[in-house]
């Protein structure tokens, strides 16, 4: 098995593209929907780039504004798309769906997964989702108030993803959880103002400055730990675990 393979895992309740047709009725805010009908709805629409089942209830994307959205996914797309350049085995995912459990299926900002082979919790299904947990999940949220940090963090820690960072543009402020003990703790910046991640060995988040826009610190302290022995470490056991999976 290479690292871009993916693990198929039957499914009895696919949707097949032959489900979505005229007479389906559209997804709406606030529907709740099992996630087959929430799949089976959004497949009928085509011109909907983004909606999210949570706890069974449908949350449908708004129009998305350059400076409170678009601009801050754009920051950190390239931040973990350095890391993931800079980390063979590492997969990056930018608004793919995720197929959590029966009332769950979030499309996140972005996120950072292991295949099971090298230690990963979720697989890439039959119809080319991800299903279950991916070990680190980051989200663009205008404020506190939006559902990133209400529903969405008790969605992730049942469904085991390891890191969940959520960077609030309009409060200036960046959390950064993690999964301890089944509970979601925030993780701690150091002196600097920098924040590591524990299950991604030089993966690290220079705060202050990706509150200021400066894009090119936050690349250039990312890099400065990609070239750390705890990032050579992470690679190699990688590397071995990627072995082992061809014996």
């Amino acid at each position: 098995m290479t690292v871009q393979e993916t693990v198929v895992k039957p499914r009895e309740d696919r949707i097949e593209p032959g489900d979505a047709m005229a007479g389906v009725p559209p997804l709406q805010s606030g529907d709740r929907l099992t996630r087959r009908e929430f799949e089976r709805r959004y497949n009928a629409m085509p011109d909907v780039k983004k909606s999210e089942l949570i706890e069974g209830v449908v949350y449908m994307a708004t129009p998305v504004r350059f400076e409170d959205h678009g601009e801050p996914h754009g920051y950190i797309i390239a931040w973990l798309g350095v890391y993931r350049a800079a980390t063979p085995g590492v997969r990056m995912g930018d608004n793919s769906t995720v197929r959590l459990d029966l009332d769950n299926e979030p499309q996140p900002d972005a996120l950072l997964r292991l295949e099971p082979a090298l230690g990963g919790n979720s697989w890439i299904d039959d119809d080319g989702y991800v299903n279950g947990g991916p070990e680190l999940i980051a989200e663009v949220a205008a404020s506190s108030a939006a559902y990133d940090l209400h529903d969405k963090p008790k969605v992730y820690r049942r469904n085991g993803v390891q890191e969940y960072v959520v960077w609030q543009v309009y409060d200036r402020k960046v959390d950064w959880f993690r999964l301890r003990d089944e509970e979601y703790v925030l993780l701690e910046p150091d002196e600097a103002g920098v924040i590591h991640s524990e299950v991604f060995p030089g993966l690290c988040l220079d705060v202050p400055a990706l509150l200021e826009g400066d894009l090119a610190t936050v690349l250039a302290e990312l890099q400065e730990a990609l070239e750390g022995e705890d990032h050579a470490a992470f690679v190699e056991r990688l590397a071995n675990k990627l072995e082992s999976a061809h014996k």
